[in-house]
């Protein structure tokens, strides 16, 4: 039997992953951020930066070798057809190098391994998971909390919005939904309620 349990955080744009992933890393659960993976795939001269210039255009690399994000964003999430090219993509590099950290917290005892992934079903990444969690909030409050966030127009909002899957998928496909329509604190409460759980049967 495993001594370890890998736990997948996801949810749609906007709904709040982000603060629950921060109450789980405070509890002391080894949390590995896929944004931060992808960071790590983009640095100058990587393959993955290579095959996406291929893609999307060797202009989305700036003079200095770095990506020109928001250029490959606007591209990438123009039709969902791209965005799920860009998946296609980067997934197997980041679920490679998640395998790679997840042994490391093995190594070190980690008892609960929390994979938090904004594309956990689409790189199939749910496979390898022991319980899904999903953070799921209303369309006009997650719209409003990434323009704000991301200073971006309400159109490039929507873009991202619509390339996700629907909230009925998450809830369908997943162990637990947290819906965060409320406060920061309202969220941080459900989610510390969780953890509690958790704890308790793994």
């Amino acid at each position: 039997m495993k001594k370890y349990k890998i736990l997948g955080l996801t949810g749609q744009t906007g709904a709040g992953k982000s603060t629950v992933s921060e109450v789980f890393a405070k509890s002391g659960a080894a949390v590995i951020n896929a944004d931060r993976l992808v960071a790590e795939l983009y640095e100058p001269n990587s393959v993955c930066l290579k095959i996406l210039s291929a893609e999307f255009g060797s202009d989305i690399i700036l003079p200095n070798k770095t990506l020109d994000r928001k250029k490959l964003a606007q591209r990438a999430f123009a039709t969902k057809e791209k965005t799920e090219i860009l998946g296609e993509l980067i997934h197997p590099f980041v679920l490679s190098l998640f395998l790679k950290k997840a042994e490391e917290c093995i190594s070190a005892d980690k008892k609960l391994i929390v994979f938090d992934a904004p594309q956990l079903f689409e790189s199939r990444a749910n496979v390898i998971c022991d319980f899904i969690i999903s953070i799921t909030a209303d369309e006009n409050i997650r719209k409003q909390r990434i323009m704000q966030r991301d200073n971006i127009s309400e159109e490039m909002a929507d873009s991202r919005i619509n390339a996700q899957l629907t909230e009925s998928y998450f809830k369908e496909n997943s162990d637990f939904i947290l819906e965060n329509n409320g406060s920061r604190q309202e969220l941080i409460s459900k989610a510390e309620g969780l953890l509690g759980y958790l704890r308790q049967v793994i």
